[in-house]
């Protein structure tokens, strides 16, 4: 369990951070940007949990409020570099990939077949779950970059998972605008002028 008495402890102050095992890399390294990322898209899941929950989409904030549980997992799992060996490391495994699958699948059946891409918009949650989307979307292309920079010591796993939540975030903003009915479509070329 995490035990926090301090919150700064300076030792950061040289621009260098310490991983779970105590090696310090500096603050810009593959590794750090990677977790970091998956901090940020849980703030921003936090976010769209608040706006859920104002427009009225309890049952949407409980499941991306469990998902926040997860993004602390893949954060752990990015910021521990794997060890040939290793047993009892938190790493993110496939049964938490599949339990995102099954989800996009039950929320996806309720939702007409697109016509065109669909603008960040329509309702504050929906729009709060695309800033999540992307988000996520942004810590999976930094967990490929540490996969690609460091192979044996990253997971795979970590990166699937991040790929099927940002599956999910963009079905269940669809969800939150009353199951697609007010989705903003995109028209091509809709901001050109008439002249």
């Amino acid at each position: 369990m995490v035990k926090l008495n301090r919150i700064y402890t300076k030792t950061g102050d040289d621009g260098t951070t310490g991983l779970v095992g105590g090696i310090r890399v500096r603050k810009d390294s593959a590794r750090v940007e990677a977790y970091g990322e998956v901090d940020e898209a849980n703030a921003a899941i936090g976010m769209a949990v608040v706006a859920c929950l104002s427009d009225g989409k309890a049952p949407l904030a409980t499941l991306l409020a469990s998902i926040q549980h997860d993004l602390f997992d893949a954060g752990a799992d990015l910021a521990t570099p794997v060890e040939p060996g290793e047993t009892n490391r938190l790493r993110i495994i496939p049964s938490q990939t599949e339990r995102l699958e099954h989800e996009i699948d039950r929320s996806n059946e309720h939702l007409a077949p697109l016509t065109s891409f669909v603008l960040p918009g329509g309702s504050a949650a929906a729009a709060a779950l695309h800033v999540a989307r992307t988000a996520v979307r942004r810590a999976e292309r930094r967990a490929v970059t540490l996969r690609t920079l460091e192979p044996e010591a990253t997971g795979a796993e970590v990166i699937t998972y991040l790929n099927r939540l940002s599956d999910l975030l963009f079905v269940l903003s669809r969800v939150a605008n009353h199951n697609g009915a007010t989705d903003v479509l995109w028209v091509p070329g809709k901001g050109r002028s008439a002249t």
